[in-house]
Parts: C-alpha cells; structure tokens; sequence
C-alpha cells in the first residue's frame, strides 16, 4: 500500500474506498469545492487535518503534482483495544500491553513493535495526535512483527489507560525519577508506557501510572533511546513473569 497519495482525485477517492489515512495535509486558505468535499470525509473519518503552507507541501511531494492535498496512508490495518484484549484471552494470558506516548520516530516506534512481539505482549496503543502512524519504514523496521502484533490508534491515551485501569490492568512508566525497575512487582495484567523521544512521559500520562520504573545508568550520559528503554523495561517484565509461574 503506497505511503502517501497527492492531489485531489486521489485523495479523495482513497477516504471514499475506505483507506486509513493517518494525517490530511491541505493548503491553507484552500476553501473550493474539491478541498471542501476532502475535508468533510476526512472529519467522517476523525482524520487529523493539518493547513500547511504551499512551501510544506512542495517539500513533502514525491509527484510535484499534490494539487494542495496530500494524505499520508497507514501501511497496515490498525487493530481496536479490545481486539488486543482479546488476543490476550484467547492466549489464556494476563494482558501485556505497550502505550505509546507520542513517539514521532518511525524507527523507533517499528523497533518498539518487534521488541513488543518478541516479548510476548498483546498489542501496542498508540495516540492519533502527535504521533507517527503506522508507515511504511514502521513497517519495515519492524521486521515482520506488524504481521502479528495488533496496534490500536486512540484519540485519548489517558482516558484509554482510565478504561483499562477499569478491567483490572495497571500500569508502569519510564522516567528516570521512578524507582529502580528491579525492586517493582512488574507481574500480573500490565501496561507498559513509553514516552516521547525528547520529552520523556507526559506528565499527565506519569500521573494516571501506578508505578514510574527507571533503568539504572551507569554510564556518563542520562538517557536511553526510546526503543531500547521499552526493551529493557519489556524484558524485566518478561523475567518476572517467568519467574512468578
């Protein structure tokens, strides 16, 4: 499936064949009718719209012909929260979820994917704002796991992580203020938060968590790269799971 789609027809069409459109980009102070019939389908579908200036759109074009629309398309179907849920049932297993807050790397987010399927977890939550989508380098960086690993997109992380605190899951988040990861009990239906590249976990994100983990440092540096801290973090988790049978 193509990545990107540029101009008016083609845009349009891709909302109307029922493709999953990440992010709308349209040319600001574009208001005739094509742009407005776009635009309608793109709310139908609670599809993020970004005005943008002509220059932005020069630069993302890979036709030089986007006609003041682009649409950025998910390479993958996104899966629901219950469908990850779900898969967690059938496996007969304590739900193990990864959340993601707002990771903008697609390389990232694709290494968080694999190691999220090689630890075992039922799926990966993502936010539709402020976060990159499932595009084809996610795809390609995820060596495959996007084949078996669900991933849901939510409008809300937090009220998300409210619902599940409601099904009995809890939740733990890194930041390097927490408690080292080695004395928390990490057993049992959980959540794994993963904050933003530079920021870290928003801090109302940190504050709907049960417990903030850190990873111990020894080094002369402060912080790991998002996707290795999911792995260290997934594979505590995957100990204590193993062990606690």
């Amino acid at each position: 499936m193509s990545e990107q789609i540029e101009g008016r027809n083609a845009v349009l069409e891709a909302f109307r064949s029922g493709k999953c459109v990440d992010k709308l980009f349209i040319l600001d102070g574009c208001q005739d009718g094509p742009v407005r019939s776009i635009a309608r389908e793109a709310r139908k579908k609670d599809t993020i719209i970004n005005y943008v200036p002509r220059e932005r759109l020069d630069s993302m074009s890979e036709t030089g012909a986007h006609q003041g629309v682009i649409a950025q398309v998910a390479a993958y179907e996104y899966s629901t929260v219950e469908e990850i849920l779900e898969n967690a049932r059938k496996k007969g297993e304590p739900p193990f979820l990864f959340l993601l807050d707002n990771i903008e790397d697609p390389h990232n987010l694709g290494a968080i994917i694999r190691t999220a399927n090689l630890a075992g977890a039922h799926g990966v939550i993502i936010p539709k704002r402020r976060a990159v989508g499932l595009t084809a380098t996610v795809a390609k960086t995820s060596a495959g796991a996007l084949n078996y690993t669900p991933v849901a997109k939510v409008t809300n992380l937090g009220k998300t992580i409210d619902e599940l605190k409601e099904q009995g899951i809890w939740f733990v988040c890194a930041d390097m203020g927490g408690e080292t990861m080695y004395r928390l009990n990490l057993t049992g239906p959980i959540g794994l938060v993963i904050g933003n590249e530079g920021e870290g976990v928003s801090r109302l994100i940190r504050e709907k968590c049960d417990y903030i983990a850190s990873i111990p440092m020894k080094g002369d540096i402060d912080s790991l790269n998002a996707s290795v801290a999911a792995g260290v973090l997934a594979y505590e988790i995957v100990r204590q799971r193993l062990d606690s049978r």
